[in-house]
Order: C-alpha cells, then sequence, then structure tokens
C-alpha cells in the first residue's frame, strides 16, 4: 500500500534544507568588498541613487538597486548585492507581503542596504517570512488559486508558487555561491 505524499511538508522541506545546508552557510563571513564587487563593467547593483547604472533604479531612500523594466538584452550582469537583494525582496519579500502580509514590499519601497551585514539581514528576515507563511498553510491553502498578485499566473494554485519560489531561490542563490567563489579565486 503506497503512503500518501504530503507535498507541502516535501515543498517546504525541500527548499528549507537546500538554504539550511548549503546556501546561508556558505554566505557566513561576506565582506562588503564581494557583497559590492563589480566583476565585470556596467554590472547592475546596489548603490547610492546618484551613481545608479539601471534607467529605472528602485529603492525608498538614497540607496538603490539598478533596475529596467523590460530587462534589456542580454540583462547586465549582476553582483552578489544585487542578487541578494533580489532573492531577498523579488522572490521572498513580495510574495511573502502579497500572499500574507500587507502587500507594502516592492523594489521601490525598500531600503537597500549598502552593507553584507545588511543584505544578509534584509535576506535572512524575508526568507522567514516566506517561510513563515508558507507553513501556515493547510492543504486548502496550498490547493487555492495564487491570486490577482501573481498577474497571468493567478488561477495557478498556490503550490505553484512555493515550487516556482524554491526553484528561484535555488537558481539565483547558486549564481550568487558561484560569484563568492570567484571573488575567492580571482587572483
Amino acid at each position: 500500500m503506497a503512503t500518501a505524499l504530503h507535498w507541502k511538508h516535501e515543498s517546504i522541506e525541500q527548499l528549507d534544507w537546500h538554504w539550511s545546508t548549503h546556501v546561508r552557510p556558505r554566505l557566513d563571513g561576506l565582506t562588503d568588498d564581494e557583497y559590492l564587487w563589480e566583476p565585470v563593467p556596467g554590472c547592475w547593483s546596489i548603490r547610492p541613487r546618484s551613481e545608479a547604472v539601471g534607467r529605472q533604479a528602485a529603492g525608498a531612500g538614497d540607496t538603490v538597486a539598478d533596475y529596467e523594466f523590460p530587462e534589456p538584452t542580454p540583462a547586465p550582469f549582476t553582483t552578489i548585492a544585487w542578487r541578494m537583494g533580489h532573492i531577498a525582496v523579488g522572490v521572498f519579500g513580495m510574495r511573502a507581503s502579497n500572499h500574507f502580509g500587507d502587500g507594502s514590499v516592492t523594489y521601490q519601497s525598500t531600503d537597500w542596504p549598502l552593507t553584507a551585514e545588511g543584505g544578509l539581514r534584509l535576506l535572512d528576515e524575508s526568507y522567514r517570512a516566506w517561510m513563515d507563511g508558507i507553513k501556515e498553510l493547510d492543504d486548502e491553502g496550498m490547493a487555492r488559486p495564487c491570486g490577482p498578485a501573481e498577474g497571468p499566473f493567478a488561477d495557478y494554485p498556490f503550490a505553484a508558487l512555493v515550487l516556482h519560489i524554491n526553484r528561484e531561490a535555488i537558481h539565483h542563490a547558486a549564481e550568487t555561491l558561484l560569484l563568492r567563489d570567484l571573488y575567492r579565486l580571482r587572483r
């Protein structure tokens, strides 16, 4: 007799195991120099508004994330700071805010950190908000449609969004960790 598969548990476990075992430990010790390192000319990063590279740089204060929509082709290379910010705000933060909070988190409303410590704090807070939200869902919550916050994917089940977020987080975290390796080996 087959054992019932618990999709919510498996979905949470997939991301949390990867995050807790591989991603977050490898970000310990991140320095400000690594965080803002631009390995090639023309990188998008987190920077003072007066130095913004993207035409639509977004942020609540004097610090912004370089940004353009639609994204240019090819898209600019991005720094660790930009990638961590994207994971924190675009992957976890906006989704947690839209689905479990007040909907106030956007690229434009974010006070982007210029330090590695601040970037890690933003990442940790956003990850916790997302995970806390999905842990509260029951089977009906995982099966319900995502709703208008997900645009053309509004009718998809929430479980599809959870799996998409897992994929995005793992993908962008791998890019971030690769940049740490390249920084370490750059000499």
